[in-house]
């Protein structure tokens, strides 16, 4: 036994121990926060663990969703700085300078949109980091909303933090189990994939057979995959990651570590390699989580739109919604063609006399076929008709690493601009100008003046532009910093135009259309064009408003009603989906931008069918989502903007889907004339895609409609104020 004095001596020496490690512990305790969303639900910790490595986690209802994880950027080297500087990366040794919180909460009104208006609802944490060793200062800045929270890297202008380049950045995201996910390759170049749902542990083994050819691609890892992520828990939690406000900055993908299940931020390089090039004062891009235990919620809530700034324009009223058809799909499908004649192996500008060129008689953008769509955009009300292939130069445009592809202003001696453009203009209808860069950036930016003063000049006020191929300059890819800086001046210098943008081939959007609502629409994913490419599936319009409509609106070109291709093409493909599932998707996949997307022959064959795009609005008050799962089955109901009348669309997957509407959104004591579009009974996406019952009801408030969807199909209602 030990005697008395040696026992207090033990004791006194195990205190000071205790008292030694307690001391140790106290900055790391003291740097823990907790900031919760205004309704409690959602809570998020921040604190500095180990070496002082920041580090989050999150919950949803008192259940994890994202369980510590650590944040932080590794920076490069300079070669440009003073001799024997060494580079600190921002990883660790930080302890808190400075905590500030706040709340926010306003309520904004979108010039375009899904509803009327937005409400912007947050509590804030802005955490000053201090890295002691190398005298510099950065902040994490978190945003915590009652459906998820987004966090950013700030970092103020300071002596020892003015020029630095990332060479990683490490934002983690821990996830609490081996979830469902639905997922796209991790790409530099092309989102145009076709969505995997699988186990987060299944998509390495997964990953080989997802990569599919592309006219431009870049995978980098065996587990990495593209944003927005949409995953489901066991225990029924929908968990989304993005990113939010991607200016200056890579495009951000993430890469699975499979083994703990930890994903982390896997930035886009430049030809160099590295991810970014910064000077402070700067930020990166917010990278979010959206949660919640409701389907519906991950589609009408607007977190990424929320962490945009404000409309940086101060005159929108000449940005507008637009329904268009156009000189397209024929082209797509492979019986007409972009370019003017077979005669010319190569093309230069400017040297290349089309006037010696015999025409090959497949052009599409031709007066006689132009002045067709005109017709039929006038006849049923649509606004605007895309003409492609009008500019000379698509003899080799593609696939040839060319610098000089177009200067946007020549047309083709077949397409008459001023006459074409009177025509239209004397009919009210606008056309919808076609910029194909072929990834040559900087030609395109040489000669947008040019092209956006003949745009102006003939009256056009929206233009597609597309990036085809590998990017110029050579080395640089579609997601990397050099490119979302060439995508945001295209839509800065078009505003000063009185210009709309719609992007195609771009990266994907981050929510930037609010602080530019002439960005209208992006293609940014795999589109209906891949319809005459092979086919998508059909839970693919099913996913996509849980993944790339998170970002914002896209252009899908939906509304073909003549699946069957080989019935008037060469073509031996169709479209994976039923007649009356193309007319859901003008509900279900959200835009502004609405293409009427078949040739005007076919919709004449279907009209009463076509008379739901006639109808249908492609600008809201309000939306509703009333049944969601993703990858199985979509329905949502809209009020057309200005209006009291109601549009409803339901798509589903392979399965089928009864759908079940109760028209608790009208108004009480009113009555109204409801039409409903939907698949019939013998109908099937693959065998009997064009059988469809057009039925005519009155209802009202309370009423329910029960519809059965096809395999592959879906229905569309219009609900018309009497």
């Amino acid at each position: 036994m030990l005697g008395k004095e040696m026992l207090n001596k033990f004791t006194f020496k195990m205190k000071k121990i205790q008292l030694f490690f307690i001391a140790l512990m106290l900055p790391m305790l003291a740097a823990a926060q907790t900031i919760k969303s205004p309704d409690g639900k959602v809570s998020l910790t921040f604190s500095l663990t180990g070496n002082g490595v920041p580090t989050y986690s999150m919950t949803y209802k008192n259940k994890a969703v994202i369980k510590p994880s650590h944040l932080g950027l590794e920076l490069a080297k300079n070669k440009h700085a003073s001799k024997g500087f060494k580079e600190t990366d921002l990883m660790d040794g930080f302890t808190v300078a400075d905590t500030k919180t706040s709340t926010f909460d306003e309520t904004w009104k979108p010039v375009w949109g899904e509803t009327s208006t937005i409400r912007n609802n947050y509590n804030e944490m802005a955490v000053t980091l201090n890295q002691e060793s190398s005298n510099r200062n950065i902040i994490i800045r978190f945003r915590v909303y009652d459906y998820g929270m987004g966090l950013r890297y700030e970092f103020p202008q300071q002596k020892d933090l003015n020029y630095f380049i990332i060479k990683d950045e490490h934002t983690q995201f821990a996830m609490t189990g081996d979830h469902k996910a639905w997922w796209l390759p991790g790409d530099y170049d092309t989102q145009e994939y076709e969505t995997v749902t699988s186990k987060l542990s299944q998509i390495r083994g997964l990953m080989k057979s997802a990569v599919t050819e592309n006219s431009s691609q870049t995978t980098f890892s065996p587990t990495g995959v593209q944003t927005a992520l949409q995953m489901k828990t066991d225990d029924g939690l929908y968990i989304n990651i993005h990113e939010a406000a991607c200016v200056d900055y890579s495009t951000m993908s993430l890469n699975l570590d499979d083994k703990n299940m930890v994903f982390e931020s896997w930035l886009t390089p430049d030809a160099e390699g590295m991810k970014g090039y910064m000077q402070t004062p700067c930020k990166s891009p917010w990278r979010t989580v959206m949660v919640s235990d409701d389907a519906r919620d991950m589609l009408s809530c607007k977190l990424t739109l929320n962490l945009n700034e404000p409309c940086a324009l101060s005159d929108v009223s000449w940005i507008h919604p637009v329904k268009y058809c156009g000189v397209w799909w024929e082209m797509i499908v492979g019986r007409n063609s972009w370019s003017y004649t077979n005669d010319l192996p190569s093309v230069r500008l400017g040297v290349t006399d089309y006037s010696k060129c015999k025409p090959n008689g497949t052009h599409g953008a031709n007066n006689a076929e132009v002045k067709k769509y005109i017709d039929f955009a006038a006849k049923n009300g649509l606004n605007e008709v895309l003409v492609e292939g009008w500019n000379e130069g698509w003899e080799d445009w593609a696939g040839n690493s060319k610098f000089d592809v177009f200067d946007f202003v020549t047309p083709y001696p077949d397409f008459d601009i001023k006459m074409l453009n009177d025509y239209a203009h004397s009919k009210g209808v606008k056309l919808l100008m076609h910029h194909e860069t072929s990834s040559s950036a900087i030609n395109y930016e040489r000669h947008m003046e040019d092209a956006f003063n003949l745009m102006n000049k003939y009256g056009y006020d929206a233009v597609k532009t597309g990036y085809v191929g590998d990017i110029i300059p050579r080395g640089e890819h579609h997601y990397g910093q050099f490119m979302n800086n060439h995508y945001l001046y295209n839509v800065k210098m078009a505003a000063k135009h009185h210009i709309m943008v719609n992007a195609h081939e771009a990266t994907r959007p981050t929510g930037l259309c609010r602080t530019y609502p002439n960005l209208v629409g992006n293609e940014s994913a795999r589109g209906t064009e891949y319809e005459a490419f092979g086919g998508s599936n059909p839970d693919h319009t099913v996913v996509l408003p849980f993944t790339r409509l998170q970002g914002g609106p896209m252009d899908y070109t939906p509304g073909i009603f003549e699946t069957q291709l080989k019935t008037w093409s060469k073509n031996t493909s169709y479209v994976h989906t039923t007649l009356c599932g193309q007319l859901a998707l003008y509900l279900v996949m959200y835009s502004p931008l609405q293409m009427a997307a078949d040739l005007p022959e076919h919709y004449e064959k279907y009209d009463d069918a076509f008379q739901f795009i006639r109808d249908v609005a492609v600008d809201w008050s309000d939306s509703k989502y009333l049944e969601a799962e993703p990858g199985d089955y979509i329905t949502v109901a809209r009020k057309a903007k200005g209006t009291d009348n109601w549009f409803i669309g339901g798509k589903c997957d392979e399965n089928g889907h009864k759908s079940t509407i109760k028209l608790d959104f009208l108004e009480k004591g009113k009555k109204y004339a409801c039409t409903v579009y939907a698949d019939a009974k013998n109908a099937d996406y693959e065998k009997n895609p064009k059988a469809y019952v057009i039925t005519k009801k009155a209802v009202k408030k309370g009423d329910v409609l029960k519809i059965d969807e096809a395999r592959g199909g879906g229905f569309a209602v219009s609900v018309i104020k009497l």
